[in-house]
């Protein structure tokens, strides 16, 4: 398959593309909106996903068998100057690669995300917004014009290479490396975490599967943890003695407890994770551990 992957410069992507360069008889491009250099047999091209024309004229010059959209700008902040950016990058740029796609109607898989809202509840920030937008684009481009897309929704993405070392797990573990204090919220909240290879094989098995078309599938550990043991455990796991400040930051608002529902993920493409929290958390402390 020749295969195109956006976002591939990023966290979750550079996972994916390490993934890709390791199956048999495919050919990877990827995507970014600044130059890239190969590491692993991709080739780069250079387009912002927000310009419809650009995305018209990539898709037409690589001719991909299938897309792994994975460009994006994942925040939780609430503040109003987000809404338009975070519009911009989540959703106007999925509707630029289906509408690209349309015609040619290449396998497409989408990120989606936990913080989508379920059963009618209200988006909690401009990026649940987005994202949720995107999924029902997605659905109707599915229904409407017979493109093949799956939407993944991930949860709580994790793993070693994560580059916004602002995200709850790499500033822990980078501050107790530190022998410094995290500040954190009260820690009460539940989270559904999962390891970024874990995800990486989800996207594999939905490229893969002819079953997956119109599906929105849950990508995610299926269990619940809150965030004071998660960091808990990783503060085990490095044997330190630096204690993290819990209250010392303010809840966000709209937040609330995540859970995914795997089983019809492992019915549509065989897919279940296989790396557990503490094998996640030991093999994501030994990454940071060898970079500071």
């Amino acid at each position: 398959m020749r295969v195109l992957v956006t976002g591939g410069s990023g966290f979750i992507g550079a996972h994916l593309i390490r993934r890709l360069a390791r199956l048999e008889g495919h050919e990877v491009h990827a995507v970014s909106r600044h130059e890239q250099v190969s590491a692993h047999g991709e080739r780069w091209h250079v387009a912002d996903l927000a310009d419809a024309g650009a995305v018209t004229t990539l898709v037409d010059k690589v001719e991909p068998d299938a897309v792994l959209h994975l460009a994006s700008e994942v925040t939780g902040v609430r503040d109003v100057g987000q809404v338009v950016p975070v519009l911009q990058a989540n959703l106007l740029s999925v509707v630029n690669l289906l509408t690209a796609c349309a015609e040619r109607k290449p396998r497409v898989v989408l990120a989606g995300s936990v913080e989508e809202p379920q059963h009618g509840e209200t988006p909690s920030s401009p990026y649940a917004a987005a994202k949720s937008a995107a999924t029902g684009y997605a659905r109707m481009f599915h229904a409407l014009y017979q493109v093949p897309v799956t939407v993944l929704r991930l949860a709580m993405v994790y793993g070693p290479g994560q580059k916004d070392t602002r995200k709850l797990l790499p500033y822990v573990t980078l501050s107790l490396l530190h022998k410094e204090e995290p500040q954190l919220t009260n820690g009460t909240r539940l989270i559904d975490w999962i390891y970024v290879e874990d995800v990486v094989e989800a996207f594999v098995a939905a490229m893969g599967s002819d079953g997956a078309a119109g599906a929105v599938l849950d990508v995610g550990s299926g269990t619940q943890v809150s965030i004071r043991d998660t960091v808990e455990l990783l503060v085990e796991l490095a044997d330190s003695d630096v204690r993290p400040q819990y209250g010392a930051v303010a809840a966000r608002p709209l937040d609330s407890a995540q859970v995914m529902r795997i089983e019809p993920t492992a019915d549509a493409i065989g897919w279940r994770p296989q790396i557990d929290l503490a094998e996640g958390l030991r093999r994501t402390l030994h990454h940071y551990a060898n970079t500071v």
